[in-house]
C-alpha cells in the first residue's frame, strides 16, 4: 500500500460539492483485518466471506452502508470510534442483513455489479451526492434514477431497518459474538432524530433511528442471557485495524504516545514504524518494523509496509524485495501485488512489472493506483490500446467521465473489436454517454 495519508485510492468524484467526494482507504492489513473480523458475521448471514468485500471509506463521519450484494462500505470515522470488536461486527451485521434479507433488490444501481470501474464510480457517485442531499445530482449519477426513487434510494425503510436488526442480532448470537456490541453502537447515536437533518450524523439519515429501535436492540442483547468473552482473534484484528488507520490518519506524536495502548508488541511496534516513517525518521521506522516482523516473520502484511516505507523513501530495490516476500507470503492478494508491480516498475523491470499488475487488476479493478501503473507499463511496452482501456477505467472510477469518453474511445480504435479489452472500453464509453444524455 503507499502512504495511506497521502496515496489512498482516489475516487474523488466530480460533484457539485468537491469536498463531499468519496475515497476509499486501500490498505492490505486493514481489509484483512476487516475480513478476519467480519468471516463468523457472513457465514451465519448465508453469505460468502470471499464474496462480500469490506471496504473503508476515508470519511470522518459515522456511516457505514451496501451498494450492491458483494461490499459492504464502512467510514474510518466509525471504525475509530468502536470501542470493541464486538461492535463493529455489529455494524457489519447490520449492512450483512440488508444484503441477507434482499432489501438491495429494489435498486436498480444492483443491476450494475460495482465490482467493475465505471460501475464503481457512478455507484459512489450516488453515494456521495445522497450523503451531501444534492439529491439532484444524484439521480443523474445514479444511471437515470429520478424523483422520489432516489432520494429513497439509501435510506432503509423503518420496515428494513427493524427487519436488518433483528436478522443482524440473530447472525452475531450464531456467531457466538456478543449482542452488547449493537447497543453500545445505538448509543452512540442516541438523539440524532431529534436533530434537523443537516446536523445528523450521516449514519441516521440513511438508517432511520428511533427509541423503538434502541430498545428493541437492548430487548434483544438481553434475551442472549449471558455474558459473551471476546474472540481473542477478533480482538487482535480488531486492535490491528484501528491502530494502523489511526497511525495514518493522526498525527506521529499522538501515535507515539499511544503506540503500545492494546498491549501487542507487533501492533505496538507497527504504529511505530509507521509514525517514524511519517517523520521521515527511516533508520527508526525500519528499525520498528524489523522488530515487527521478527515477531511476526511469515506476516505478508508487515512486509508489505515494510516495502511501502522502503519506497516511500526511494529505496526501490530494497523495496523490490520487500514487497516479493509480501507477494510470497499472499500470493492472491491483489493489493500487494499491485504494489509489488509498482516497485518493478520504478526498478525498471517493466514486463515482470506487467505480470503482476495485470494479475492485480483482474483480482480487483477498482484500485485506481493499479489501473495508474499498469497503464503507464503498457505505454513503455508500447501497447497503446490497453494503455488507453485503463486510463479510461481510471477517469471512470474517478468520477471525470468525459476524460474517460477520449481515452475508451481511442481505446476502442486500437484494440482488436470483440476482444475483452475492447468491451471494457464499451463499458467505458456506455457510462460516459449515459452521463451525456442527463445533462443535456
Amino acid at each position: 500500500m503507499l502512504l495511506l495519508r497521502l496515496a489512498l485510492l482516489s475516487l474523488l468524484l466530480s460533484l457539485a460539492l468537491p469536498a463531499r467526494a468519496v475515497t476509499l482507504l486501500r490498505d492490505p492489513d486493514i481489509e484483512q483485518a476487516l475480513r478476519a473480523l467480519a468471516a463468523p458475521v457472513l457465514q451465519a448471514a448465508g453469505l460468502s466471506p470471499a464474496r462480500v468485500d469490506i471496504l473503508v471509506i476515508d470519511d470522518s463521519s459515522m456511516n457505514a452502508f451496501v451498494i450492491d450484494a458483494d461490499s459492504i462500505f464502512i467510514h474510518s470515522g466509525l471504525i475509530l470510534r468502536m470501542d470493541t470488536p464486538a461492535m463493529l461486527q455489529s455494524v457489519i451485521a447490520h449492512e450483512a442483513a440488508h444484503i441477507a434479507n434482499g432489501h438491495l433488490m429494489r435498486r436498480p444501481i444492483n443491476a450494475r455489479n460495482a465490482r467493475t470501474a465505471a460501475a464503481l464510480g457512478t455507484a459512489l457517485a450516488a453515494v456521495a451526492g445522497a450523503a451531501a442531499g444534492n439529491g439532484e445530482f444524484a439521480v443523474g449519477a445514479a444511471a437515470g434514477l429520478q424523483g422520489a426513487a432516489l432520494r429513497s434510494f439509501f435510506s432503509h425503510t423503518r420496515a428494513e431497518e427493524n427487519a436488518a436488526d433483528a436478522s443482524g442480532m440473530r447472525f452475531l448470537m450464531a456467531a457466538g459474538i456478543d449482542l452488547r456490541g449493537a447497543v453500545q453502537v445505538m448509543e452512540l447515536f442516541n438523539g440524532q432524530e431529534a436533530l434537523s437533518v443537516n446536523r445528523q450524523d450521516a449514519y441516521a439519515r440513511t438508517h432511520p433511528l428511533s427509541r423503538d429501535r434502541f430498545r428493541r436492540i437492548t430487548q434483544l442483547a438481553e434475551a442472549q442471557g449471558r455474558t459473551v468473552a471476546p474472540d481473542p482473534e477478533a480482538t487482535y484484528w480488531f486492535a490491528r485495524a484501528k491502530s494502523k488507520l489511526s497511525a495514518f490518519q493522526r498525527s506521529p506524536k499522538w501515535t507515539l504516545t499511544r503506540a503500545g495502548e492494546f498491549g501487542y508488541a507487533d501492533i505496538k511496534l507497527m504504529r511505530q514504524a509507521i509514525a517514524y516513517h511519517r517523520q521521515a525518521d527511516l533508520r527508526r521506522a525500519l528499525a520498528a518494523i524489523d522488530g515487527a516482523v521478527a515477531l511476526r516473520p511469515n506476516d505478508p502484511y508487515l512486509h508489505e509496509l515494510r516495502g511501502q516505507i522502503l519506497m516511500e523513501s526511494r529505496q526501490i530495490k530494497p523495496a523490490v524485495a520487500a514487497y516479493a516476500r509480501a507477494a510470497n507470503l499472499a500470493p492472491n492478494n491483489a493489493l500487494i501485488l499491485g504494489s509489488y508491480g509498482r516497485a518493478l516498475l520504478a526498478d525498471n523491470q517493466t514486463q515482470k512489472a506487467v505480470q503482476f499488475l495485470e494479475t492485480a487488476r483482474s483480482r480487483d479493478g477498482r484500485d485506481i493506483r493499479i489501473l495508474r501503473d499498469l497503464a503507464q507499463a503498457n505505454a513503455k511496452l508500447g501497447n497503446n490500446g490497453m494503455a488507453s482501456v485503463l486510463t479510461a477505467e481510471r477517469y471512470a472510477i474517478a468520477g471525470r467521465l468525459k476524460d474517460a469518453k477520449i481515452h475508451a474511445e481511442r481505446a476502442s480504435n486500437l484494440l482488436p473489436r470483440g476482444s475483452a479489452a475492447w468491451q471494457r472500453a464499451q463499458d467505458v464509453l456506455f457510462a460516459a454517454e449515459a452521463e451525456e444524455k442527463r445533462r443535456k
